[in-house]
């Protein structure tokens, strides 16, 4: 029996690479329709049988998202452009929490900093989420990022953003085969490659990037409080320090988070946009309708 990573899936037929970049056309076998269905990033047990390599079991996974469905991901490149269109950092912390609810780590890269005039007020917006301990990459036109292409190595890594910040573009400049897989992939399926149908990882350097289509809705009306609580990276290092247990850092007294935010040691923008979300959450906690966070996520 052997093992591997699966990097691409294609209505129920999977491709799988061993450690030896070895790659195996397999099927999943009849039991795991009991366990549930393997996902492009899962290692996986295969093994041979009557001229048909099978997927016989599914290694633990770190986490899973629906919406690609993709396990074991890294790592979310959030993908924000500073003009056309405008930069929103609502909608930016919005994106930081999802993907952090899920174990995910988020990596800012800032298109277009070039139509930035140096004294715009957006800078400030920029150097708050460095502050807050983010990575954060300024990408200009035509940039070759090295700085990027090193982040990305020996990590699953899944691109988000809105359409037309320039998520792709930014990888084509350092991964030129990049964009000719993908469009290889849409001619061979005939239509559109983010399809249900069809998911694929593509290797850069040594880590592997999935190409993921732009979201148009974000949903926090069906997340748990305290997850969401439990998510912003900005409220890490001294979460735990409330007087209550249950403190969600809105209206508690002795709240350790809203004094940091007095302070100056977590940031105010990220805060406000925290306590917007936790209203949606909030106003739906009576009913217990809740969906699967990765049900929530549309990279």
């Amino acid at each position: 029996m052997l093992s591997g990573r699966i990097i691409r899936l294609i209505s129920n037929h999977y491709q799988v690479l061993d450690s030896d970049q070895n790659v195996y056309p397999v099927l999943p076998s009849g039991k795991l329709r009991l366990t549930g269905k393997p996902l492009c990033g899962d290692i996986v047990d295969i093994e041979e049988s009557s001229g048909q390599w099978l997927i016989k079991a599914i290694q633990k996974r770190k986490n899973a998202l629906s919406r690609p469905p993709i396990a074991n991901v890294d790592q979310a490149l959030i993908t924000v452009s500073a003009k056309d269109p405008d930069f929103s950092s609502q909608l930016c912390d919005q994106l930081i929490f999802l993907v952090s609810l899920q174990d995910i780590t988020p990596v800012l890269a800032i298109t277009k900093v070039d139509l930035l005039d140096p004294k715009d007020p957006l800078w400030d917006l920029f150097y708050d989420y460095q502050r807050s301990g983010y990575t954060v990459l300024f990408c200009e036109k035509d940039e070759k990022n090295q700085e990027l292409y090193q982040i990305l190595q020996d990590k699953i890594t899944v691109l988000s953003g809105q359409s037309g910040v320039g998520k792709s573009s930014l990888i084509n400049r350092i991964a030129p085969d990049f964009q000719l897989q993908t469009q290889q992939i849409s001619k061979a399926l005939g239509r559109g490659k983010h399809t249900t149908r069809h998911v694929e990882l593509y290797p850069i350097g040594s880590g592997w990037v999935a190409d993921t289509p732009g979201f148009s809705k974000l949903d926090f009306t069906h997340i748990d409080s305290f997850d969401l609580r439990d998510c912003v990276p900005d409220f890490k290092a001294i979460e735990g320090q409330c007087r209550f247990r249950d403190c969600l850092h809105q209206n508690e007294p002795d709240c350790i988070i809203k004094q940091a935010v007095a302070d100056g040691r977590v940031s105010k923008v990220r805060y406000q946009h925290y306590l917007e979300c936790l209203k949606s959450t909030q106003e739906v906690k009576k009913h217990g309708d809740r969906r699967p966070l990765d049900s929530l996520i549309g990279f």
